[in-house]
C-alpha cells in the first residue's frame, strides 16, 4: 500500500461512522457521543498502524487546538457541542499537510450541505415532520457539513473526486 493511501485508511474506515452522524443529526439534531467516542477509539487503534509519532501528536495538538477554539463558539452559541466534538475528532484523521485541503473541502460541503437542507426542507418540510432538520425553523445540522468533508477529503485528496 503506498503512503499516500495509508494515511486516508483511517478516514475511510470511519466514513460508516461519518455517515450514521449525518442521518442522526438531520433526523434529531444531535451528533452521538457514542459515535464520537468511537472515531476516538478508532484513531487511538490506527494511529499506532499507520502514523508516525510525529504525526499522531501534530494531529493529536490540532485537534486539541481545534476543540479549545469550537468550545468558544459553543460558549457564544455559535455552534452546537455535538458538532465542536464531531469536527475535533474528525480533524484527528486529517494528514497534517492536508490541513488545507480540508478546510476547503468543508467549506464546500457547508455550501452543498445547507442547500441540500435548504431544498429538502421546501420539497419535504413542514411543521411536524420526523427528521427535525427538515423543519421550517430549525437549525442547521452540521453533522452533514462534517460528515461530507470527511467523506469527500480522501478523493479529493487522491484525485478521484
Amino acid at each position: 500500500m503506498s503512503p499516500e493511501v495509508a494515511q486516508f485508511v483511517p478516514l475511510i474506515v470511519i466514513t460508516p461512522l461519518l455517515a450514521a452522524m449525518a442521518w442522526n443529526d438531520l433526523k434529531n439534531l444531535r451528533i452521538s457521543n457514542k459515535l464520537v467516542l468511537i472515531m476516538l477509539a478508532a484513531f487511538v487503534l490506527s494511529a499506532p498502524v499507520f502514523l508516525s509519532f510525529h504525526e499522531t501528536v501534530y494531529r493529536a495538538v490540532f485537534g486539541v487546538g481545534v476543540f479549545v477554539v469550537g468550545f468558544l463558539g459553543f460558549t457564544l452559541r455559535l455552534w452546537g457541542g455535538g458538532d465542536v466534538k464531531a469536527i475535533a475528532a474528525l480533524t484527528l484523521f486529517v494528514p497534517s499537510y492536508f490541513l488545507l485541503l480540508f478546510f476547503y473541502t468543508f467549506t464546500m460541503s457547508m455550501v452543498v450541505g445547507m442547500l441540500f437542507v435548504i431544498t429538502s426542507r421546501s420539497i419535504i418540510g413542514f411543521p411536524e415532520c420526523r427528521w427535525l432538520a427538515l423543519r421550517p425553523k430549525a437549525s442547521y445540522p452540521m453533522g452533514v457539513s462534517i460528515a461530507m468533508s470527511g467523506v469527500l477529503l480522501p478523493m479529493v485528496a487522491m484525485g478521484l473526486g
